[in-house]
């Protein structure tokens, strides 16, 4: 599957309704592949197809549903013919004292960010592995996978597992030619973060606040973010598997 020109290669990126999964989408349309997005809102996601034009399409998933990774890969096998780029991007926030969190808000999450997860990357790994050219997946995890932040740790847990699947994943399925990688965003200029923002007493104070504890003092962009998968699905990283990229502006590195 790897082996032809990008206008022949299709990617699925999940969560592409808004925010990072979006500009996800864009960045890959923009580098000729085509792409399928999916997301819960129909309304949204059609509306996002027809803004990246003919080379997009929307195909409507709640991924915490069981079976829905398989039939939304059957789904993109049937009308695209193959399957060469997975971004496993959908995903919910949490956040809550931990010792208070409900179960039912844990296994949500759980549900979403974690076993969705790796229903998509079976699904994909499984249509890859058929077509026998190998293929990209690409887990969107973040920089709290790897650090503790307070009120975040069932979020932090849960992408967390992911990470830890992406080392497990890019070894098990290599012999396959599947390569797995993960990009762990930072801080993200994206609407929940605008709403985080807007919610609180100071918004410009918490801004700079925010972007003072980064090196490189900037919020990410989410065309930041985008790059870096752009790199991790394209041929140019064909030697390159069981990685996570930070996109943080060199937080981690401090």
């Amino acid at each position: 599957m790897t082996g032809g020109g990008a206008g022949d290669r299709v990617a699925l990126v999940t969560g592409a309704t808004s925010g990072l999964g979006v500009e996800i989408a864009r960045r890959l349309v923009a580098d000729g592949l085509r792409v399928v997005i999916s997301g819960r809102s129909k309304e949204r996601g059609e509306a996002v197809a027809a803004d990246l034009g003919a080379a997009s399409r929307f195909v409507p998933a709640d991924l915490a549903r069981s079976g829905a990774a398989q039939a939304l890969v059957d789904d993109v096998l049937v009308v695209e013919g193959r399957l060469d780029v997975l971004v496993n991007n959908a995903a919910i926030d949490h956040t809550g004292a931990l010792l208070d969190i409900p179960e039912d808000e844990v296994r949500a999450t759980f549900e979403t960010n974690s076993l969705a997860a790796i229903a998509c990357l079976q699904a994909a790994g499984r249509a890859m592995r058929s077509g026998g050219g190998g293929g990209a997946i690409v887990n969107i995890t973040s920089r709290l996978a790897s650090i503790g932040v307070p009120t975040m740790s069932v979020y932090s847990a849960s992408k967390g597992a992911v990470l830890a699947l992406t080392r497990a994943a890019a070894v098990e399925l290599a012999p396959y030619g599947i390569r797995v990688n993960a990009v762990a965003p930072g801080m993200a200029r994206t609407p929940l973060y605008d709403e985080w923002l807007a919610a609180q007493p100071d918004p410009g104070a918490t801004e700079r606040e925010v972007a003072a504890a980064i090196p490189l003092k900037r919020i990410a962009e989410p065309a930041d973010v985008a790059a870096a998968v752009s790199y991790l699905a394209s041929p140019g990283a064909s030697y390159v598997t069981g990685v996570s990229l930070p996109v943080d502006g060199g937080y981690l590195a401090q």
